[in-house]
């Protein structure tokens, strides 16, 4: 059952136990009818036009399209950034849209990570501090925060790497000290936006083969956008966005 009160006193009367509207699935999140329109009157856009998506525990999905077919959208709303016009997004049974902002917002803390093309680490810390951040916002003891830290980055390859700033790291290992900060607090979900994006075809297959493995082995949920398709092919489940819909979808 998710819970939205268990980690820290005080954040607000929002935040209290959430009750699944349905028999917990076995999806671990599914759009039922999700439309997002932006503007009003004739400057309104359709981004979504009623999508339906579910994954399922441990599934590994890739999202494709062009640029404007609705996928980086749909990412926004999988990652409660961003809230449907109509329609519903369930995770672990819950009605996202019922949530109240705060709870939200400690949903994405506990239950998701994110992962970005530009990797979004801060450049005057070490990548240690860098993977320990989401621990310091879920109050963490010092100590075990920076052993939590220590044991995703050397998960990652990046043992010895610890007190190295990003300016004194490659592409390659940035995006990884992103994935170790991503997977430190245990997400259910990890969402990954172009991860490979500024990366050579080396570096990507690296990073690529290091999400597969945290698939396979933590069983970790992961959707991916990218418009290449060589690194979606790494993915169990391909999802095509045309004109914000969904064109196709194909397991392998």
């Amino acid at each position: 059952m998710l819970q939205l009160n268990a980690w820290k006193p005080g954040i607000g009367p929002a935040e209290t136990k959430v009750r699944p509207a349905v028999v917990r699935p076995s999806s671990l999140i599914e759009l039922r009818g999700v439309t997002k329109v932006y503007g009003k009157g004739q400057a309104a856009v359709q981004a979504l036009k009623g999508i339906d998506l579910r994954v399922n525990r441990g599934d590994f999905v890739a999202v494709m399209g062009h640029s404007g077919s609705g996928k980086s959208t749909c990412m926004n709303i999988l990652g409660c950034l961003d809230t449907p016009t109509a329609g519903n997004y369930f995770f672990e049974g819950v009605d996202v849209g019922r949530l109240a902002r705060d709870q939200r917002a400690l949903l994405r803390r506990h239950y998701l990570g994110f992962v970005f093309q530009g990797f979004n680490l801060l450049q005057r810390t070490s990548a240690l501090e860098n993977v320990e951040l989401p621990l310091i916002y879920r109050g963490l003891p010092v100590k075990q925060r920076k052993e939590k830290a220590r044991q995703a980055l050397a998960s990652v390859g990046l043992s010895g790497w610890e007190h190295h700033t990003p300016s004194e790291l490659s592409g390659g290992q940035m995006q990884r000290v992103a994935i170790a900060r991503a997977i430190v607090s245990e997400p259910q979900l990890l969402l990954a936006d172009e991860p490979t994006g500024n990366l050579d075809s080396a570096r990507s297959k690296e990073i690529m083969e290091l999400i597969v493995r945290l698939n396979r082995e933590r069983r970790l949920t992961i959707v991916m956008v990218t418009h290449e398709a060589d690194m979606a092919a790494y993915a169990r489940r391909q999802v095509h966005f045309v004109d914000g819909q969904i064109e196709w979808v194909q397991t392998f």
